[in-house]
């Protein structure tokens, strides 16, 4: 009885926290096959280790964190050549919003897709998890420095590829 029990409480977190972290998968991919790749090997790895997450309530962490490692192992061992996706539509998750917005959305997304993969991360794990720079620096296995080496770098481009983003730019990232 045990044992459906956890299996019940782990399909209600996948059912949860998918749409979440197939966002956050997205953003560090850069294509959304990848993405659903990319979670579902963080879930299969979640999954195993399940009873001692969800006893700790920290599933939700562990699953990205899971994510990230991986990510940055499917980098350096270059399995993986990035293209880029010019116009070709994803069948991403959409949620109305104003055109704006939408806009400002889908040429940041092009544009962190321009992005090195260890900016990208970088970027995803700063503004849009929010995350602290030794936070960042764990996660990602790196220095400190390295951290705001690759956010200083990483801001720049941004900011030369997409000058329509300079103000986003400068308010977010300053």
């Amino acid at each position: 009885m045990e044992a459906n029990a956890s299996s019940a409480q782990f399909d209600e977190f996948v059912r949860a926290r998918t749409g979440s972290l197939l966002r956050s998968a997205y953003l560090l991919t850069g294509d959304q096959h990848l993405a659903e790749d990319l979670v579902q090997s963080a879930l299969v790895r979640t999954h195993r280790a399940w009873k001692r997450l969800h006893d700790t309530n920290n599933a939700e962490a562990y699953t990205r964190k899971t994510m990230y490692h991986l990510q940055v192992a499917w980098w350096r061992r270059k399995r993986f050549k990035e293209t880029s996706d010019d116009g070709v539509s994803d069948a991403a998750v959409s949620i109305p919003d104003s055109s704006e917005a939408t806009v400002r959305k889908m040429v940041l997304r092009d544009a962190l897709a321009q992005l090195p993969p260890r900016q990208r991360a970088v970027i995803v794990l700063r503004f849009y998890e929010d995350r602290t720079v030794p936070d960042t620096a764990e996660i990602l296995n790196c220095s400190t420095g390295t951290v705001k080496s690759q956010t200083a770098k990483a801001i720049s481009s941004l900011r030369k590829q997409r000058p329509e983003l300079a103000q986003f730019t400068e308010r977010s990232f300053a």
